[in-house]
Formats: C-alpha cells, sequence, structure tokens
C-alpha cells in the first residue's frame, strides 16, 4: 500500500500564559476573524470553522467570566482564575492582539490509513467485486458479486489491528468467504438478472435486481428489492421482494430506518428502441419490516406539455431519440438527508440532480449542475493518450459536464450538502450514440481550438458529446463538451457549488505516480485514460474521526482513493492520496480473459465503499472497506487519528 498525505500535526492547544484582565472586555462575538487570527480564510472563528487547515477559533473573553469554557473544535477546557488583585485572568490560553478574544489554537491529528484486510475473490474483470456493506451485529460485510450474480458474505471478525505494509498488501487474502446470498433462488422469481447494490439497516438488508422483460431485453423490465432479516450468530433469513421500477441501480436506507429508496435507472435497451421511463422507489419500513410494495415517484410532470415542464432548465441534458423527460431521466444513485426528510438522486447522463420530498413522496426540484469550465488554471486537463507525457493544460472554449455518479449527503451548520463523485458517462449503444472525438466535431472557426482538435497530442482524442455544445443552432460547435469533472464537488440543496476540487486529481496522481497516472484499470499503460475521463471518480464515502469529517474519493480507473478534510464545506482541504496497485505488474484484463500477473496487480477499479464507524469496528477502529471491480477483491483499510 503506498500512501501520499499532506503532514499535519498532533491536536494540541496553546498553554501560553496571560494576566490580561477581563473587566470591561465584551469583544465583538468573535466573529469574521477580527484580527485575521483564525485560519487561512478567516472564516467564522467562533465555530472553529476558520479556513482551510482549521487552525484556530476565538471564543469571546466574556464568556470565561464565569469561569470554564470549551474551545469550539475540541472541546479543550479553557481555565479561569483571579490574580492578586482578584481580577479574572486567563490561565491557559493566548489573548488576540485587540484583548477581546481567546485563540483557541489546533491543527489536526495526523491521519493514519492502513491496509488490514482483503478478500480476493480470483475472478477478473467480470465485476466479481461491486457494492459494499456491513452488519456490526455479525460482523459481516456485503458485496455484490454481478459475476455470480449473488451477494457475497465476507466475515471480518477475526480482522485485527496488525497493518500490513508494502508489496505484501498486493496479494494479501486474510478475509474468509463464509456465504452467499441467491436471490434468484430465495424469491424463486423468473427473468431476474444481475444484483446492482446492497444496503444494510440494523438487522435489515435489500438488494436489489434487475429484471428482463417479457420479450426478452435483458434490464429493461420491471425489478425487484429483496429483503433479509440479518443476525449476528445465524446466516441471513429471505423475507419477501418488492417490485419497483425498470434497472434498480442503487439501494439506500434513510437514516432512521424508516424507508428504503430506489434508483431505478430505466436504461434503453441496445437498439433504443425499448427505453422505460426512469424513477425512484420509496418502500416504507415500519418496525425493521418492509411493506408489501412500492411507491414509484417518477418524472411525467416535467415531460413538454406537462404540469411541470416549465421548471425543467434548459442546461438539463435531454437526448435520448425521441424519449420524453420521464425516459431520459436516468436516476444513478441516492443520498438521504441527516433527518431522513430529503432524497438527493443524480441523474448522471443528464449532469442533474433531484430533490424528493421523502414523507409526500414528490419530486421537490430537478437541478442542472452546469458545467466546468477547463479553459480555467485550476481546471486543467490532460486531453491525450498519445503524448506520452504528463500534459496538463487549460483549453478555453472546453467544459466538462460533472455527471456525477455516487453522492453522499452531510449537514454543516444545520444545512444539508451533497457530496458528488463526478466521473460522467455518455449514451453509447448501438441505436444511438452521442460519443465523438473533438476531431470529428464541426468547429466554429472562431473557436480557439479550432487547431488544437487535429492534433493528437492536444484535443483531437478528447472524447466529446455531440448532442449539445451548438449554441446558436448555427450547425457549428461553440463549446465542447467533455464528459465528467475529474473532480468531487459540494453542492447545495438548491445546486448551488460551493466546492470543486479542480484538477487536484490529475496534478496529484501525475505528480506521484509520473506517468503511471491516468492509467487504464485492466492493465498498466499510463497516461492510458487522458483523452476520456482522466482518473474517473466514481466510489465515494464519508466519515467522521473525532471532529473531522473526511470524504473519500475512489478513482476508478488510476485506482486507489483520495481523503479531502470537508468538515467545512467552504474550507475543504487535501489529506491523502492512497492506492494498493502495483504499476510494475505485467497483466492485462479483457472481460474474463486474462494475461500475465493480474493476481500480483493489486486492487483495481473502486466501485463501491462503505464506511465502518469505530463502534461498530471488529477492530476498535473506524474502517473503510472498498469493493474493487475489476480485481474482484474487497479491501479494508483502518483509520486512525495520532
Amino acid at each position: 500500500m503506498m500512501r501520499f498525505a499532506k503532514g499535519k500535526s498532533t491536536l494540541l492547544v496553546s498553554a501560553l500564559l496571560s494576566t490580561m484582565l477581563l473587566s470591561g472586555c465584551d469583544g465583538d462575538n468573535g466573529q469574521d476573524g477580527v484580527n485575521g487570527l483564525d485560519g487561512t480564510n478567516g472564516v467564522n472563528g467562533t465555530d472553529g470553522t476558520d479556513g482551510t487547515n482549521g487552525l484556530s477559533a476565538l471564543v469571546n473573553i466574556t464568556q470565561l467570566e464565569a469561569g470554564n469554557v470549551q474551545c469550539p473544535f475540541g472541546g479543550q477546557q479553557i481555565e479561569t482564575g483571579l490574580d492578586t488583585n482578584n481580577n479574572n485572568v486567563l490561565d491557559i490560553a493566548e489573548v488576540d492582539a485587540s484583548q477581546t478574544h481567546v485563540i483557541c489554537s489546533a491543527t489536526h491529528g495526523q491521519l493514519s490509513i492502513d491496509l488490514v484486510g482483503r478478500y480476493q475473490s480470483g475472478v477478473y474483470g467480470l465485476s466479481a467485486a461491486e457494492i459494499v456493506d456491513y452488519h456490526a451485529g455479525s460482523q459481516t460485510a456485503f458485496v455484490v458479486n454481478a459475476q455470480s450474480g449473488k451477494v457475497d458474505l465476507l466475515n471480518l471478525s477475526s480482522l485485527t489491528q496488525a497493518v500490513v505494509t508494502g508489496e505484501a498488501g498486493y496479494t494479501l487474502n486474510n478475509i474468509p468467504k463464509i456465504s452467499e446470498l441467491d436471490l434468484n433462488s430465495d424469491t424463486g422469481l423468473a427473468l431476474l438478472g444481475a444484483v446492482n447494490s446492497v444496503s444494510v439497516s440494523g438487522d435489515l438488508l435489500a438488494a436489489a435486481v434487475e429484471r428482463a422483460d417479457a420479450n426478452g431485453n435483458a434490464k429493461q423490465g420491471n425489478g425487484i428489492v429483496a429483503f433479509y432479516r440479518l443476525y449476528a450468530s445465524a446466516l441471513p433469513q429471505y423475507l419477501s421482494s418488492v417490485d419497483v421500477g425498470a434497472l434498480p441501480d442503487n439501494v439506500t436506507f434513510s437514516p432512521d430506518g424508516s424507508v428504503l429508496l430506489v434508483a431505478n435507472e430505466g436504461e434503453p435497451n441496445s437498439d433504443y428502441d425499448v427505453d422505460p421511463e426512469g424513477s425512484v422507489a420509496i418502500i416504507d419500513i415500519t418496525n425493521n419490516t418492509p411493506a408489501s410494495s412500492a411507491t414509484i415517484v417518477g418524472f411525467s410532470d416535467f415531460n413538454v406539455g406537462g404540469t411541470r415542464a416549465a421548471e425543467l432548465s434548459a442546461d438539463i441534458k435531454i437526448n435520448g431519440p425521441g424519449a420524453t423527460v420521464a425516459q431520459d431521466l436516468e436516476p444513478e444513485y441516492i443520498a438521504v438527508s441527516a433527518d431522513s426528510q430529503f432524497a438527493y438522486v443524480s441523474l448522471q447522463e443528464n449532469n442533474a440532480m433531484a430533490v424528493i420530498d421523502i414523507q409526500a413522496k414528490t419530486v421537490t426540484r430537478i437541478n442542472a449542475l452546469g458545467v466546468k469550465d477547463f479553459g480555467l488554471v485550476d481546471n486543467k486537463i490532460d486531453a491525450s493518450d498519445k503524448d506520452d507525457m504528463v500534459n496538463l493544460q487549460s483549453y478555453a472554449g472546453v467544459y466538462g459536464m460533472y455527471q456525477p455518479d455516487t453522492i453522499v449527503s452531510y449537514r454543516w451548520n444545520d444545512t444539508d450538502f451533497i457530496v458528488s463523485a463526478n466521473e460522467g458517462d455518455a449514451r453509447d449503444y448501438d441505436g444511438f450514440s452521442e460519443e465523438a472525438r473533438a476531431e470529428d466535431l464541426a468547429l466554429d472557426t472562431n473557436h480557439p481550438q479550432f487547431a488544437s482538435i487535429q492534433d493528437d497530442t492536444q484535443l483531437a482524442r478528447l472524447k466529446v458529446t455531440t448532442s449539445i455544445g451548438d449554441d446558436n443552432n448555427d450547425g457549428l460547435v461553440d463549446r465542447i463538451m467533455a464528459y465528467g469533472g475529474r473532480s468531487f464537488s459540494i453542492w447545495t440543496a438548491q445546486g448551488q457549488q460551493v466546492f470543486d476540487s479542480g484538477s487536484d486529481f490529475e496534478e496529484i496522481t501525475s505528480a506521484l505516480l509520473g506517468i503511471n497516472f491516468n492509467n487504464n484499470n485492466d492493465e498498466n499503460n499510463g497516461d492510458s485514460r487522458s483523452d476520456d475521463k482522466g482518473p474517473e471518480p466514481e466510489a465515494l464515502a464519508i466519515g467522521q474521526l473525532g471532529e473531522r469529517t473526511y470524504a473519500f474519493i475512489g478513482l476508478e480507473r488510476t485506482s486507489g482513493f483520495m481523503i479531502y478534510d470537508i468538515s467545512n464545506p467552504f474550507a475543504v482541504s487535501f489529506v491523502d492520496y492512497v492506492h494498493n496497485r502495483d504499476f510494475n505488474a505485467d497483466f492485462t484484463i479483457d472481460g474474463g480473459d486474462i494475461e500475465g500477473q493480474a493476481a500480483q496487480a493489486g486492487d483495481l477499479g473502486p466501485e463501491g465503499m462503505k464506511f465502518i464507524t469505530a463502534t461498530n469496528s471488529p477492530t476498535g477502529l473506524p474502517l473503510l472497506m472498498i469493493g474493487n471491480e475489476v480485481s474482484g477483491t474487497t479491501t479494508i483499510y483502518q483509520l486512525s487519528i495520532n
């Protein structure tokens, strides 16, 4: 395992004695960093959310007159007492220059990420490890195995805090498989296909299964969700199944366990002559028991001529041939607000996000996510797989559609924020394809990239859409539109972007891996995905360690994951890049055909992630579990603050 961390020191409290008198110092409520003493960005010192590294917070001195007070970010006690003249003084603290605020100084502890467990399915290139979840009562991991059409059960109870380092991590196999869920057999239903998602809430498990229609289209029938009861010392017991929409692609329980939400993607068939409507299914859970039917929340009101058609932004990509809005919208992933009131639904192909009122079972709004300007220096990309070098540049007139896959919701200052992994995705079917190379576009002669789209070492090979970009409808492309943001973002529930990681992923991986950056996940061939979606962020999880909230973003192609501190969505900072991949291994994976040293390559293609709290962890420390689609491995990392 390789770690690349930004150095941070251990949490501490300033121990500078001060004899500043407290009388007559009423301050200004410690707001907005009056003396610039509250961190890089000077944001809201009172709450300790005070800049990129969160290094200090201000406490109004008048708050100390009654005695002890806690610093806002870590709960450290600041003592007060009396001097020889019986005046209140600060015993352990530092006072700012205005003598109106105590400075609670602190820095992050060092976050350690260590490999402690790994399961090898022995199946490569066939999606034998995708979405993952965990049941604390039995210390069992549940891993979607699309290759077998089942869910694998892995026993994590024997995991310890023992760390595996270096090359030993590439072949580690210390987690036993104990059983599997055979949903076809358990449900007894016909026409079932692959399992796409799994989710656990308490002692209840839900798994989404796609289904063929009566005409033999493999994914276009209405799928199901199968429910299982989980036990501490017995195998899961099948309970029931519930019909949902076409191609259920993600299942998510609300935090309070009262409902299960299902993203029904409704993809078309290969010929694009059968295109089911996308929808979200809501299944009520009462006393840990699922209802026998689902409420389907659809999008037909947004169709042309529908009652809500005027609400749909023109910036939402609707481009399926002959498709209604409801057919074209394809729910990919669902995040639920901490209070279980709202569901946020990524509409990946449409570059949008829907908001659903769970209790009312209605769509509140659909947010267009806009595009990322690759002409800005902070958003530069490597757009060519033929330049044989790291070549990050900004390109005026070139944009990326964010098109998030996994999304997660969290709260800051009693406000919901949505974190997104901006993978990108094209519609590319036998019956319709929007995908092209930039060199194939009919570009306006005044476009700043008119010459570079003919250069294979510049923009010529960049994968782009032909569906949008002709802004004035004159038949010439005005904006070159690529897939994905090559980043992760944070959004408000109203669709406002408050953070994007810019070009971080390519800059960090190219600095650390050299030409191995933007690698594919089926062979070691550096720079091979630069013309597509770069590192291709897809998997995502968030977790809290102490007072800090971290985002873990899996890079599907380059492999490994990025870690960012997102405790304050307005002051996000990079923490680490971790991977367990041997870039020197000689191998090629082409579906089920394997050549070379695939077993020595390590973990390839992170698809799903699960953060496990210390309370629920078999090791007593927080864990991050990752399902790696291409290598068919499930990997466990241990997290700690030193």
